[in-house]
């Protein structure tokens, strides 16, 4: 006799575990988590029941009503559970009556859903399991009174409750349909390069390539060789022909990330291409045409640079028409506890290890830290608290002790002041301004070495100060030399 078969589509991994627990083997459990792929997966697998988990529908619910009427229509013998929450986009209502299809409110019903899937294949249910992971900080006035606002591509999808944040995805959405060049501004790890891929996604573009320059990762005498490509023997380590960027996108989309390295007449360059897709590859005379989308990212401001000299004011202007401001962790939140969960049911997926309980006191320790190293250090965080729970309940304890303190390190990004106004322990006991001030520079002068891979030309060029004062600064305050 053929294993009954359900299929569930939801982004959760522990509510699909949970119906895999309650059925112990009796029935096969298939997750989907692609909404946009549903639809082909369904009607290969065939399953007799299907639960399509629509409590954070996207854009009104017209994909969900999609899916719905093409599963109606292409498997008409499945059994369909939806699964909303309240209120429910009006296409979803609508669907759900025409058809009086089961659905399920949230908080979901368990021992109903259970029942009807009992009914719809046959197979034996034990008593329902709690979920893998329980969040006692579900009812926080702070994520309570937060509307969430979700922008969802082919592979990511991206979630806000910062009202800032909500009406940049919402611009974002309307401009990522256009053939327009963005501009993303913000501190490293806040996400930018995760945004320009969801630009992509949810483009015209989505079905050609997505291809990421890192321009601060590369000598600057490469960076045009890797948009623009080269010619043979164009320099001394050019063998052959290659296609730039700009080239092999096609019809795609590339991301610029740390524009702000350009040399000026590189960026007199990329002008050129966004003005008229015009451009020549390093050592040739001609001219090739780009078709592909340009989304540009850069973690410090670009007006400051303009006013120094180091950034020209037709390419600002030019960006700045559409400039999308993704802001730090630290103005976010609203969205620090969703994401800690995010990144928990990951994890704990990705190691195998079972979290039942997270302590309250464990999230406000979260929230208590401004992250300097923004989304990209909460989720290294995340994973380290996750590898080191024996017990099953998270706690302050799985935290590193800095964390735990609310003290943070120099921040990745030049110039950002993550005390904002409040001294450092170190400033406290020293209470001249002097003192305060060389504190300061040296670590803006630590961190412009850093990001510039320790180059004194390139931190010196970043700093607006020459080669030679930088050397003399370093020496003052005992920071190693670099190349």
């Amino acid at each position: 006799m053929t294993e009954p078969k359900i299929g569930i589509l939801t982004r959760e991994l522990e509510t699909a575990n949970r119906l895999t627990a309650a059925f112990d083997g009796a029935m096969q459990v298939v997750r989907y988590d692609k909404p946009e792929l549903v639809v082909s997966y369904v009607l290969k697998d065939q399953p007799q029941a299907l639960i399509l988990d629509f409590r954070v529908p996207s854009r009104g619910g017209h994909l969900e009503d999609r899916i719905i009427e093409s599963i109606l229509a292409g498997l008409p013998s499945c059994q369909l559970a939806i699964l909303t929450a309240e209120p429910c986009p009006e296409t979803i209502e609508r669907r759900i009556a025409c058809h009086a299809l089961d659905r399920f409110k949230e908080p979901v019903d368990w021992d109903r859903l259970l029942t009807f899937l009992h009914t719809a294949t046959g197979a034996s249910v034990a008593p329902p399991q709690a979920p893998a992971v329980t969040r006692v900080f579900e009812h926080s006035p702070l994520r309570e009174s937060a509307e969430l606002s979700v922008l969802e591509g082919m592979t990511r999808r991206f979630e806000t409750n910062t009202p800032r944040m909500r009406q940049m995805l919402s611009e974002l959405e309307i401009a990522a349909s256009h053939d327009v060049t963005i501009l993303l501004i913000g501190e490293t790890g806040s996400g930018k390069t995760f945004l320009s891929r969801l630009i992509h996604e949810i483009s015209p573009r989505r079905n050609h390539p997505f291809l990421p320059v890192a321009c601060g990762a590369l000598p600057s005498e490469l960076i045009e060789s890797e948009m623009f490509g080269h010619v043979k023997g164009a320099f001394t380590s050019a063998h052959a022909d290659k296609d730039g960027k700009f080239l092999a996108a096609g019809q795609g989309s590339i991301l610029l990330d740390e524009i702000d390295v350009l040399e000026l007449e590189q960026q007199v360059k990329l002008l050129r291409v966004i003005e008229t897709g015009d451009f020549e590859p390093v050592g040739s005379n001609h001219t090739m045409r780009s078709q592909a989308r340009l989304v540009v990212a850069s973690n410090l401001e670009l007006e400051p640079l303009v006013e120094e000299g180091r950034f020209r004011p037709d390419l600002y202007y030019r960006l700045n028409m559409l400039k999308f401001e993704v802001l730090p962790l630290r103005k976010r939140q609203p969205d620090i506890i969703p994401l800690a969960d995010k990144f928990l049911r990951q994890l704990c997926d990705k190691h195998k290890i079972q979290i039942q309980r997270v302590d309250e006191s464990f999230y406000e320790a979260l929230l208590n830290y401004p992250w300097p190293g923004n989304v990209r250090e909460l989720e290294n965080v995340i994973q380290r608290s996750v590898i080191y729970c024996r017990d099953g309940e998270l706690t302050p304890k799985h935290l590193p002790q800095h964390i735990v303190l609310g003290q943070a390190g120099p921040a990745n990004d030049a110039g950002v002041n993550l005390n904002s106004g409040r001294l450092t322990r170190t400033q406290a006991l020293s209470p001249r301004l002097g003192m305060q001030i060389a504190l300061t520079e040296q670590e803006i002068i630590q961190q412009a070495l850093s990001k510039n891979n320790q180059s004194r030309t390139h931190a010196a060029r970043q700093l607006g100060i020459s080669r030679v004062t930088l050397y003399n600064k370093m020496k003052k305050y005992g920071i190693k030399k670099g190349k």
